[in-house]
């Protein structure tokens, strides 16, 4: 079984994240929304398919990286996001929460042993091509 597939996404804090969005906007080209910027890539696997990552500036008084006292918070894609919680729990990881399913794919969190904490996320690509076609149009 595969463990981690890929990066799903940048998370870090700033003192205001609109203003961030504006301003990668504006001097790096990011296509910004309400969470930050979605980037497609191709699957290896199948190249018909696109993938997403997520960029997200949060407030920096955000509690959604607690119990992390870090500025970030990387989020990796992985396969069979109950199993590989099932491993992770024998193999003694610190799980943060409960698996959290959405129309766009199942997350959870756990803790890596600096501390920082982790968001897991089995994606379900298709939903942000629906998203991401309907703004294309």
């Amino acid at each position: 079984m595969k463990r981690v597939t890929g990066i799903g996404g940048i998370f870090f804090k700033t003192k205001d994240p609109a203003a961030t969005k504006s301003w990668y906007a504006k001097h790096l080209g990011f296509d910004t929304d309400q969470w930050g910027a979605a980037f497609t890539f191709r699957k290896n696997e199948d190249p018909d398919k696109k993938g997403y990552l997520q960029w997200s500036p949060f407030k920096e008084d955000t509690d959604y990286f607690h119990p992390s006292e870090k500025e970030f918070m990387i989020n990796y894609r992985v396969e069979n996001l109950e199993e590989l919680v099932k491993l992770l729990r024998e193999e003694g990881v610190t799980i943060c929460d409960e698996i959290a399913s959405y129309d766009y794919g199942k997350f959870i969190h756990i803790m890596d042993a600096d501390g920082n904490k982790i968001e897991l996320w089995e994606p379900i690509d298709e939903i942000f091509d629906q998203l991401y076609q309907k703004t294309e149009e």
